[in-house]
């Protein structure tokens, strides 16, 4: 079982894919892995795999933690774990990247949690990835052609993996392009991904989380990252379903953002999902509904069992009751719409970038342009909201509405 793997049985101190950690850890003097001191190959003469994170911010941090975690007990993987951080000067005018490598602690954006001793961070993008096999992508959607951009032709090519735990998408004339996509078609690679029911918060302080690491073909490669990510509080399973597991991921943010707006707009009632003229339950099926249409219809390589994984529903409810889209979108509903996502977004975020705007505009990009706008009015409406052009009272009137649904063959079966 994926939950498994990797892990000591009962009384065993090392498995067979076990190492001790006596390397020699990274000091503060940004010397990076310049200072590890490993061999090559594992006991069994298997060629080891160095593990690059590109990005850290708060749920980049997380993942470098959970990953620095792992390298330090299997053999296959050397022991550093280098993160590149786009530099930033703190308030105390140090680097970011300093204060990181002096504490262990990335003190702007997962305060409080010591990341692992061999988590290095490296502000230069392409020296981060130098020799680096297993590449990590965890930054906001809206950068990542920028760096993939810069990345084409520093990274060692043949035998090189990648995961993304982006949530985004590219939109392009002949369709949504999905980052998985972006970064394969750009880089040359094969792109897993991984999403799923959880906050990173709470990862970082261990609690009880699942993930789902979605692949195309090779399960093998599947089960290398799940190796990398698993352990007893965060547990990964592989899915045969890139695409799936990518867009519940994407599209579960601009669901926030309405479900948001929907509980907390006053109405003679109360709240909605509160008061006396209660639709919560009833709103919260229809999101769903539309998200799993939407899918289905933009890409029909989705299987339906992937919505029952932890990254299709489970993660849909999660989002909806935590995160920072449903912070965000609060504020904005409390507001009245008065103040826009990008004021907000610099007040509460400190810095993390929120996604379910951007991602709202995108997907409408894509009904716009196949003429699916009332065929979905739940991303409509979100997005002439989040775009000023409506106001936040226009949600309740979306969940009013009767789709077109016969604008697309087959759409029936989801009403």
């Amino acid at each position: 079982m994926p939950t498994a793997l990797d892990r000591p049985s009962s009384g065993t101190q090392l498995g067979e894919d076990e190492k001790t950690a006596d390397t020699q850890l990274p000091s503060s003097n940004n010397s990076y892995s310049n200072t590890l001191q490993q061999q090559p190959e594992d006991d069994n003469g298997t060629k080891k795999s160095r593990v690059t994170v590109i990005g850290s911010g708060n749920w980049g941090s997380v993942a470098s933690k959970l990953i620095a975690s792992n390298t330090l007990k299997l053999s296959s993987f050397y022991d550093e774990v280098r993160m590149w951080v786009f530099e930033e000067i703190l308030p105390s005018g140090e680097k970011l990247t300093d204060v990181i490598n002096r504490t262990n602690e990335n003190v702007k954006y997962l305060p409080g949690i010591k990341l692992g001793k061999n988590v290095v961070a490296d502000p230069d993008l392409e020296h981060a990835v130098k020799d680096a096999n297993m590449l990590v992508f965890v930054t906001p959607h809206q950068f990542m052609e920028g760096i993939c951009k810069r990345l084409v032709g520093k990274i060692k090519g043949e035998g090189v993996e990648a995961i993304s735990l982006i949530k985004g998408m590219e939109v392009k004339m002949e369709g949504p392009c999905m980052i998985s996509t972006l970064i394969t078609e750009q880089l040359g690679i094969n792109c897993c991904v991984l999403m799923g029911a959880n906050i990173a918060n709470e990862i970082a302080v261990e609690k009880f989380s699942e993930a789902t690491v979605g692949y195309r073909k090779d399960k093998e490669i599947a089960e290398r990252w799940v190796r990398l990510f698993n352990t007893p509080y965060f547990i990964v399973t592989p899915v045969q379903d890139v695409e799936g597991v990518e867009l519940c991921g994407t599209l579960k943010n601009v669901v926030a953002i309405a479900a948001e707006k929907n509980e907390k707009l006053p109405r003679s009632g109360g709240w909605i999902g509160h008061g006396k003229q209660h639709q919560g339950s009833n709103n919260a099926n229809r999101v769903e509904r539309d998200a799993c249409l939407f899918q289905a219809h933009v890409l029909s390589s989705v299987k339906d069992n992937t919505f029952f994984e932890s990254c299709g529903v489970a993660d849909l409810i999660t989002t909806c009751l935590g995160g920072r889209n449903r912070k965000v979108a609060e504020a904005f509903a409390r507001n009245g719409g008065k103040r826009s996502f990008d004021e907000l977004e610099a007040e509460l975020l400190q810095g993390q970038k929120l996604q379910g705007v951007s991602t709202a505009r995108e997907v409408y990009e894509v009904l716009s342009h196949r003429g699916w706008q009332e065929l979905f009015p739940l991303f409509t409406t979100v997005h002439e909201i989040s775009a000023g052009r409506l106001p936040p009272t226009a949600i309740v009137e979306y969940s009013e509405h009767k789709p077109k649904f016969s604008l697309v063959e087959g759409s029936d079966k989801y009403y």
